[in-house]
């Protein structure tokens, strides 16, 4: 879409529109459809209602201030877990790769591959993300029945490792031509394979583990936002090594035919900010050997003594 018009509208604006509307008709799919499992029938079925806040207002603590207080309390007490600081630290390492990875197009393109090569490459990277993440569930799972303290770090470890062989051969190896077009297909389809189990194999099931569960969306969002401030340095951390160190000319682009120099130096400075951070990435999780067993096992205590004096 990105190379027409329709209605006189560019491409690239309609892509957008398209999927604005498609993410508002999913949410309102969510609103209408999925059940919020903390909510429950009342005793009367007059109303669905959340019994954490009944509990808040029997007490006389009903109000918003209130609310925020006991969940900052909760936020403080969830942020000395070791197996938090260490998810969440690795997540702020593990996701500048995938930051930087937005160069991916630009890159492609000053190859010579046109918009639509381009947007068939990403898709199959996108395809084998998703695919495997839903592998790296599946196999954590699996996994983890057999080696119940240790089997999602392995499979997190597996995959930030994988980021480091994929990173060199695609940006290092493969040949920066538009003849290598099925190669850079195969090995984007095979990265986005492997490398993409983190969150479903390890990152979410151990944070279900380590939080308590009234407080689990708060403090995913809590290290939602805290990864993705940081992360977001990668991004211009990578241009500012293409052309600082790499030599990255951006007056030098020829917008029809490619520019091999600068695809080049581009390709530099995506090595320097994807390998690095999966290799550190793979041996932040190194810790969790140790620490997760001990966390969750004092968090299912905890759960045990609150229903007990409940």
């Amino acid at each position: 879409m990105a190379g027409q018009q329709f209605w006189g509208t560019p491409g690239w604006r309609c892509a957008f529109i398209l999927m604005a509307t498609l993410s508002s008709f999913i949410g309102l799919l969510v609103f209408l459809f999925v059940v919020d499992p903390r909510k429950t029938v009342s005793v009367n079925h007059d109303a669905r209602i959340n019994l954490e806040r009944d509990e808040l207002v029997e007490k006389g603590n009903g109000r918003v201030s209130s609310v925020w207080s006991e969940s900052w309390m909760a936020t403080k007490a969830v942020i000395k877990i070791p197996t938090f600081q260490i998810i969440v630290l690795q997540g702020i390492i593990g996701s500048l790769p995938w930051t930087a990875m937005v160069f991916f197009t630009m890159w492609f393109e000053l190859i010579g591959f046109d918009h639509n090569s381009t947007a068939a490459l990403l898709s199959l990277f996108a395809i084998g993300c998703a695919m495997g993440s839903f592998l790296g569930g599946v196999i954590a799972d699996r996994l983890s029945q057999i080696y119940p303290h240790s089997g999602r770090i392995i499979c997190a470890q597996f995959s930030a490792f994988m980021g480091i062989p994929f990173s060199l051969f695609l940006l290092k190896v493969i040949p920066q031509s538009v003849s290598s077009y099925y190669t850079f297909a195969i090995t984007l389809f095979m990265m986005g394979l492997t490398i993409s189990w983190n969150a479903t194999a390890a990152n979410g099931p151990m944070f279900a583990e380590v939080v308590p569960s009234k407080h689990r969306t708060m403090i995913y969002a809590f290290d939602r936002a805290f990864e993705g401030s940081f992360s977001s340095f990668a991004a211009p951390l990578v241009g500012i090594l293409s052309e600082k160190m790499f030599g990255y000319d951006s007056k030098s682009i020829d917008p029809i035919n490619g520019s091999p120099r600068e695809a080049f130096a581009l390709s530099r400075g995506l090595l320097s900010m994807m390998a690095i951070p999966f290799g550190l990435c793979c041996l932040c999780y190194t810790p969790l050997y140790k620490f997760f067993r001990r966390d969750r096992e004092n968090v299912r205590l905890a759960a045990v003594k609150e229903e007990e004096m409940i």
